[in-house]
């Protein structure tokens, strides 16, 4: 991404001298610009953590359902499975192999969460690639620091 900033401009009524122009007045102006980009990098911010807060709340969510899923497959299969078994194989044994199995699901599903979880991030990469752009446009205004910083691999 690209980014332009210009240097921020200030009108004055025809007529008045430009040798006016105070440095209390240019750093008013720049203290002025300076404080609208830090409210709007606060905002961009904010943006992407509630964006990323949205995906860990969905992820947390299909963890939960797998959870509640698996719990009440586990309690009503169990007992049928269990008696089942018990038929041909000793009761206790019937038991062990059945919760064996529910703990393959269990594990299966806690994988499956955790690999979302981890596509979640908690740092607002957009923002801090900002913030880096304003930096460079900062120490140099007027040259080739005022345009994004990535470059073509080739």
């Amino acid at each position: 991404m690209t980014t332009y900033r210009e240097a921020p401009t200030t009108t004055r009524p025809p007529g008045a001298d430009h040798s006016e122009t105070s440095i209390g007045r240019l750093i008013g102006d720049i203290s002025d610009d300076v404080s609208q980009l830090f409210r709007q990098e606060v905002e961009l911010a904010k943006a992407e953590v509630r964006e990323e807060a949205g995906k860990a709340g969905k992820a947390a969510g299909m963890l939960g359902t797998a959870g509640f899923a698996g719990y009440m497959v586990a309690i009503l299969l169990t007992g049928a499975v269990v008696l089942a078994l018990s038929y041909v194989m000793p009761a206790i044994w019937a038991v062990l192999i059945v919760a064996v199995l529910w703990g393959v699901v269990g594990l299966i599903a806690y994988l499956s969460g955790r690999k979302r979880l981890r596509d979640v991030s908690p740092v607002p990469r957009q923002t801090v690639e900002t913030l880096k752009e304003d930096a460079r446009w900062f120490r140099n205004p007027t040259g080739s620091g005022a345009t994004s910083s990535r470059r073509d691999p080739g």
